[in-house]
């Protein structure tokens, strides 16, 4: 059931201290930011509360420093990147707690934006201490969750916050929680998933959720093979985790029960190795040879995948479909990719992807700008498709 929560609509600002919690956690390079994708997501919340007369103060970690201050995990570089994105001055103080904060914070002005150290630098952030949610909590009087992509982890700065605080979503916590609710919580059917990724081992809770709450799921890379072996069918020297044949036969026997079509490929492309340009062959699934690899689904397969979007009107994709970073095993992944986009421009079908893979992969098709809604999240997003409760939403419900 889709719930309701508390937003910045909610929220009067002008004037507060607002503990915003971004996620930060960026690819960075010898002290320099390679990819500031998280920063522009944040982008838009910091600076409606900044316009509208916030004194602004974020929160983030970086990195695992394991509760004690470590030069190679400041944010500190951070500060300019995000300055310059924003078109304003940010500040930036070396703590996150004591007098250093409080120093900074205490001269802040209506619509000043800083940025505190590294969360992680102190042991209560992980271990979310009382004594550390306080600590934070001091220096603000209203509390924004905006890091979803943290959401899965009940720390100080992600859940305990909003114990001590009037707590609130941020504009892009709000639009992912929006999304998903669209994706599973209530959507319009039928709704198709895609599941796709090397291991059947790490999704498990995935595919045992989604059973429940979709009309088709479709199976693709690596972790087809483990149901095709499953179903007696030789995949030759494919990635393949043959142990787990009776959990891929359960979740088949359960999906039957359930009324949810499984659907498996059909033909599929094959090579002695991965490589660039490497030979292919494309056969049917029952006759791959014992000394070849499958290496992404067939055009059979992909047209049996673009069939079921067209009789979709809702579709969550996690996983791609094939070896997609390795031409020409990126075909199927790619063709996948245009005709959702193309249903989605249309307004035939509400998409929604997440994950590292399928996020890499909607950019290699150059189509992430027409999916509905596009997760940057890795973890929470995961957990959210197996079902699971994420601390960090769950204390913004009303």
């Amino acid at each position: 059931m889709a719930f309701t929560f508390r937003t910045l609509d909610d929220a009067d600002v002008t004037g507060k201290r607002v503990l915003l919690r971004v996620d930060f956690n960026l690819p960075m390079k010898d002290g320099r930011v390679t990819d500031a994708t998280r920063i522009d997501r944040a982008l838009p919340t910091i600076k409606e509360l900044s316009d509208k007369g916030a004194r602004v103060i974020l929160l983030a970690h970086f990195g695992r420093p394991k509760g004690k201050p470590n030069a190679e995990m400041t944010l500190a570089p951070i500060a300019p990147v995000l300055s310059e994105r924003l078109g304003r001055p940010v500040g930036f103080a070396d703590d996150c707690i004591g007098t250093v904060a409080a120093g900074i914070v205490e001269v802040l002005k209506d619509g000043d934006v800083v940025l505190l150290e590294n969360t992680r630098f102190h042991a209560g952030e992980e271990a979310n201490e009382a004594e550390f949610c306080e600590s934070l909590a001091s220096l603000g009087d209203l509390y924004v969750n905006d890091a979803f992509s943290a959401a899965h982890r009940a720390h100080a700065s992600t859940e305990g916050l909003a114990h001590h605080l009037p707590s609130y979503a941020g504009r892009t916590m709000q639009a992912e929680i929006e999304a998903l609710q669209k994706g599973l919580e209530s959507p319009e059917p039928p709704v198709l998933a895609i599941v796709g990724g090397s291991k059947v081992s790490t999704k498990i809770d995935v595919l045992t959720n989604l059973i429940d709450r979709v009309d088709i799921l479709v199976i693709g890379g690596g972790m087809a093979n483990t149901f095709l072996a499953a179903k007696g069918i030789d995949v030759g020297k494919s990635l393949c985790e043959h142990d787990l044949g009776d959990t891929a036969r359960s979740i088949m026997t359960r999906a039957e029960e359930k009324g949810c079509e499984i659907v498996l490929p059909v033909d599929v492309v094959l090579a002695r190795g991965l490589r660039s340009g490497a030979p292919t062959e494309t056969v049917p699934v029952e006759e791959t040879p014992e000394d070849m690899m499958i290496l992404d689904a067939g055009p059979k397969s992909l047209e049996m995948v673009k069939q079921r979007m067209d009789g979709a009107k809702t579709l969550v994709w996690n996983g791609p479909l094939g070896a997609f970073e390795t031409e020409p095993f990126d075909v199927a992944t790619m063709g996948a990719a245009h005709h959702a986009a193309e249903l989605s421009r249309a307004g035939r079908l509400v998409s929604i992807a997440g994950g590292g893979d399928t996020v890499a992969a909607l950019n290699q098709a150059g189509v992430s700008e027409d999916f509905t809604y596009i997760s940057t999240a890795g973890g929470a997003f995961l957990e959210w498709m197996e079902g699971k409760a994420l601390p960090g939403v769950e204390v913004l419900k009303e």
